[in-house]
């Protein structure tokens, strides 16, 4: 990765801490002053979604992200139709990645996982070129199990990063949960990437090494 795109990385990250983390927690706090806690959660969690929603109408294209906070705030007003459950609106976001994760590991059971499918959304190439090299690679047993591997790391990170904020929501405070939730998100997700990069990596050359025996 180039110098400049890995400071582009790093300052969006960055970024979305900030609008995902500390905006909540500072807006949690001063409106307490003026509104019950439950609304004052609402509010606060409402930024991430509005941020999410700009970018959107900007850049005309629905990121997994933004959907993912979309996503996130009708489980909230689920939670006032409900009668303004806090925990739920903390969990919010638990709820959307133990769904998920559920998804991944439920495409297991199916010919071909989910990652095999997320791997020719987001590739660099043209997505008819991946889709034939995929069909190609899909012979090999060993592509076969790195996918099956891949998809079922990312479930069970979904739903280990569900089940500990979940906890989280019952232990601690509603000002201490919204200034940990984020970390302990990113810090799950970002070991997962890191470990996809270096296994890919040793996946990809093994599998080449099969390609050339082969022809």
């Amino acid at each position: 990765m180039k110098l400049a795109s890995k400071r582009k990385v790093i300052q969006s990250v960055i970024g979305s801490i900030f609008i995902n983390g500390l905006v909540p927690v500072v807006l949690y706090h001063l409106f307490l002053n003026h509104f019950s806690s439950f609304v004052s959660l609402l509010l606060a969690t409402s930024v991430p979604l509005l941020d999410n929603l700009y970018h959107i109408v900007k850049h005309r294209k629905a990121d997994a992200f933004g959907l993912f906070m979309l996503t996130g705030f009708v489980l909230s007003l689920l939670a006032f139709l409900l009668g303004g459950s806090e925990k739920l609106i903390l969990m919010r976001e638990s709820l959307v990645t133990g769904i998920l994760g559920l998804i991944f590991i439920g495409s297991l059971f199916y010919s071909k996982p989910l990652i095999y499918h997320f791997a020719i959304r987001f590739s660099s190439n043209e997505e008819s070129e991946q889709t034939d090299k995929f069909a190609n690679h899909w012979e090999f047993p060993y592509f076969r199990f790195v996918l099956r591997l891949m998809t079922a790391v990312w479930g069970t990170a979904l739903l280990v990063e569900a089940v500990l904020k979940t906890i989280l929501a019952y232990e601690l405070s509603t000002s201490a949960f919204l200034a940990v939730s984020q970390i302990i998100f990113y810090s799950v997700i970002g070991v997962t990437i890191l470990w996809t990069v270096i296994y890919r990596r040793f996946a990809k050359t093994r599998l080449d090494l099969l390609i050339a025996s082969r022809n």
